[in-house]
């Protein structure tokens, strides 16, 4: 017969668990809410435990930041194959379940939280949306883009994050039809900016080279005819 003696953790694998069971309860309510007692009660050890790996709730918090931020950067990531659209809608679907399922953790993540205004929570931030803004000029095969472009893709990210924390207070859009919206957004953004510069729009051109009639780009141009056409009388 076995005992069921508890097997003792190494420090590096204890901290990762002290981050995974933070992380799930800041996924629940936001960290400000959640103490030290309560982390150290989900994982089955002491508060002053919990202090021995971590200095204080502050390091632990930053920590739980940087594993979520690298979660968050990973939804970007997108093979190049296929339409564009049908590759940032896919990037959406991802972005949003990681903000379904850390709701809280994401709106602390941010708007900084407990750590608000540290540089720490700034830096994994800046970290996320420059992993994002690469990540899409990737798919447009550009490397060093015009400032108009430049524009484009980093006033999307910051659409993107700002209409993801609207929709937690309340999700009154459904969500699948917000990840479409989005996708429309960056051609919205796109074309208008295309319209003021002859290099922007031929870069765009390119990268929007192969996109689908059923596409999510074709169905925006579906619905800006529709729009603009007058109703009969």
């Amino acid at each position: 017969m076995t005992t069921g003696v508890r097997r003792r953790m190494g420090v590096e694998e204890r901290r990762q668990q002290l981050i995974g069971v933070a992380l799930e309860l800041f996924s629940r309510r936001s960290p400000d809410e959640v103490s030290i007692d309560e982390i150290a009660s989900a994982a089955g050890i002491s508060r002053p435990l919990v202090y021995h790996y971590f200095p204080g709730k502050l390091s632990l918090y930053e920590a739980a930041l940087q594993r979520a931020s690298d979660d968050l950067a990973e939804r970007f990531v997108e093979p190049q194959d296929g339409p564009l659209g049908a590759r940032l809608l896919r990037v959406m679907r991802r972005f949003f379940d990681f903000v379904d399922d850390h709701g809280p953790g994401f709106a602390a993540l941010m708007r900084g939280g407990p750590a608000v205004g540290s540089s720490t929570t700034n830096a994994l931030v800046d970290g996320v949306r420059q992993a994002a803004y690469l990540q899409i000029l990737s798919h447009l095969k550009v490397e060093d883009p015009p400032a108009r472009l430049e524009l484009v893709i980093r006033s999307w990210i910051s659409l993107v994050e700002s209409t993801a924390l609207i929709w937690l207070d309340g999700r009154r859009i459904p969500r699948g039809e917000l990840e479409v919206q989005l996708v429309h957004d960056f051609a919205a953004l796109a074309a208008v900016s295309a319209a003021y510069d002859t290099e922007t729009s031929e870069l765009l051109r390119k990268g929007l080279e192969g996109e689908p009639g059923d596409g999510p780009f074709s169905d925006l141009v579906v619905r800006l005819i529709a729009l603009a056409t007058p109703p009969e009388a």
